[in-house]
């Protein structure tokens, strides 16, 4: 799975296809998507014509979608992943997660049942989780089954989820950042401004390359070609450890979605 994908959270349907061809045209490889983001169709549009266009193989992208929450439960969740394929186009997906943990419905080792049984058919090549806390993904990990691959949850300097990554270090689980850049809230942070000015790189910039040397796989959203390019362009330079010690200074719990625990749209 490529470290730096490209999210289309909150893009309509009717513009995800041109975001996402601007993206794989910037070199991005790996798409996140969500049933619950309505535009799983806009995005196989891009795919199929960029694949077309270029000759790249599909062995060549990675492409995540996820399972909703009102389609949680084993039969449901079966359901909802062939429909969700069929707006994609697509054969198989890289990776499929259970969108959130919605603990107080209390469906989602059941829903992970039905994972594995796409998982075994070979039409999701990993499985995975969003949005679950260390108790939830303790309770998969006792099923004796598959343990998640990702676990994507919001993270960015103002959350950096420490306790949680070294539950999922400790588990083989690689951590996934959405909001990575707080939606817009650290953009004109005086560290982040400094450190981006001293590299003469923008703050997503910094931010992105900041989650890159942390050691998570990161995922910004953006509908402005310019700016997609911008977010990919990371890997010119490198963060010193002062620049990442200010940068991993600023964590303060400080959510800009909800919680887990507390998250209960059906």
């Amino acid at each position: 799975m490529p470290q730096l994908g490209f999210g289309v959270w909150q893009v309509p349907n009717e513009e995800s296809a041109a975001a996402v061809t601007a993206a794989l045209d910037a070199g991005y490889r790996s798409i996140d998507t969500a049933a619950i983001y309505g535009n799983e169709e806009g995005v196989g549009e891009a795919i199929a014509e960029f694949l077309a266009r270029t000759g790249t193989d599909r062995s060549e992208l990675f492409i995540t979608t996820k399972l909703w929450n009102s389609e949680q439960g084993y039969e449901t969740a079966l359901a909802a992943f062939d429909e969700s394929l069929r707006k994609l186009g697509l054969d198989y997906v890289d990776l499929y997660l259970i969108h959130w943990s919605t603990p107080d419905r209390d469906l989602y080792l059941d829903t992970w049942k039905a994972f594995e049984e796409i998982a075994a058919s070979g039409r999701a090549k990993a499985i995975g989780v969003s949005n679950f806390e260390p108790e939830h993904l303790q309770r998969i990990i006792d099923l004796g089954g598959t343990v998640p691959a990702v676990n994507q949850v919001e993270t960015h300097p103002l959350l950096a989820q420490k306790a949680l990554k070294e539950f999922e270090d400790a588990n083989g689980i690689a951590h996934e950042s959405w909001s990575p850049l707080a939606q817009g809230q650290l953009l004109e942070n005086a560290d982040i401004v400094a450190i981006a000015t001293a590299h003469g790189k923008s703050p997503a910039q910094v931010i992105i390359r900041w989650h890159l040397q942390s050691g998570n796989i990161v995922i910004p959203k953006s509908v402005t070609p310019e700016r997609i390019a911008a977010n990919f362009d990371v890997f010119d330079f490198e963060l010193t450890h002062a620049d990442m010690a200010a940068i991993d200074a600023l964590d303060n719990d400080g959510r800009v979605g909800p919680h887990p625990n507390e998250f209960h749209v059906a």
